[in-house]
């Protein structure tokens, strides 16, 4: 028989998990909210499920998820009546499972359960939800083996964290995502000085944003890298880390650090040859020196 499961919190991550779920046959029983109109939009969309205040949902399920804001979570948890065999699941990549102790003390079983995924638009994520990791943490077993085959139902890969792991997976997971966005403003910026919108900068560079992602999905990192790095053309670097040093020393060393990460992972692939390899190491140890600009440490 499938556990019953509670959403405590209605908003992105719940919008695309609770739906998800309720599509494979799951037994989605009730959703609560702070904001009860939110609970109540989310379980009109869920045959059977009900819109209930928080204590009331630990009543009618089995697994409650708390779907939450980080800091929302252990408060949360300490105010509700939990009951032995019960399992109270937090849905933060960030945080650890002690902000369940009272959970836990109460004789609950107490979980992690965080779908590496953007839940910006809760449709669109669950369209990409089959085949992204979901980060699972608990130390009880059978709850282990609740996720695990709750990730399964909805295509996701599990990934078993645990308390000391979660600071390194969490800034990974912020790196490749909000990361990505900052590194592809700064290119915005350089296109906006060809006299181009904001707008019309960032449509310009996603397909080619775009492009890179595709190639490194299809050949892994070291085989998507293309540019001045891949070919060895010096002469053409040394171009892009004057137009660099021109805004000023922080964009410089961004740059040159982007493309020294980029010589490092072509360490292995033969490319660029040695003698270009040595010409652009030595010119990003040049820029690396460059004094800073008077006003600035």
């Amino acid at each position: 028989m499938s556990p019953r499961i509670a959403f405590i919190g209605a908003g992105r991550l719940a919008q695309c998990l609770a739906p998800a779920l309720a599509e494979q046959g799951e037994a989605v029983t009730a959703i609560a909210s702070r904001d009860p109109a939110a609970a109540q939009r989310l379980a009109d969309q869920l045959p059977g499920v009900h819109a209930l205040p928080a204590a009331d949902c630990l009543a009618v399920a089995d697994i409650v998820f708390l779907s939450t804001p980080d800091d929302a979570i252990e408060a949360l948890a300490a105010s509700l009546p939990w009951r032995r065999g019960q399992a109270a699941v937090h849905c933060s990549g960030a945080t650890g499972l002690d902000v369940l102790d009272t959970a836990h003390r109460a004789g609950a079983m107490v979980g992690g359960f965080h779908p590496l995924q953007i839940f910006s638009d809760p449709r669109t994520a669950r369209e990409r939800l089959k085949g992204s990791v979901v980060a699972i943490e608990t130390p009880d077993g059978s709850l282990g083996e609740q996720l695990h085959r709750l990730a399964g139902r909805l295509g996701l890969r599990p990934l078993a964290l645990s308390g000391r792991q979660r600071a390194a997976y969490h800034a990974a997971a912020n790196i490749a995502a909000s990361g990505v966005l900052s590194v592809l403003s700064e290119a915005c910026s350089l296109f906006e000085q060809l006299g181009l919108a904001a707008d019309q900068a960032l449509a310009a560079l996603m397909p080619l944003a775009r492009g890179a992602l595709d190639a490194a999905s299809q050949r892994g990192l070291p085989g998507a890298i293309a540019g001045p790095v891949a070919r060895g053309d010096a002469r053409v670097l040394a171009a892009h880390l004057q137009v660099m040093a021109a805004r000023d020393d922080e964009a410089l060393q961004l740059y040159r650090w982007l493309s020294q990460r980029q010589l490092d992972l072509l360490a292995d692939s033969g490319k660029p040859e040695p003698a270009a390899r040595s010409a652009l190491a030595a010119l990003l140890a040049a820029s690396a020196e460059r004094p800073a600009p008077i006003g600035k440490t």
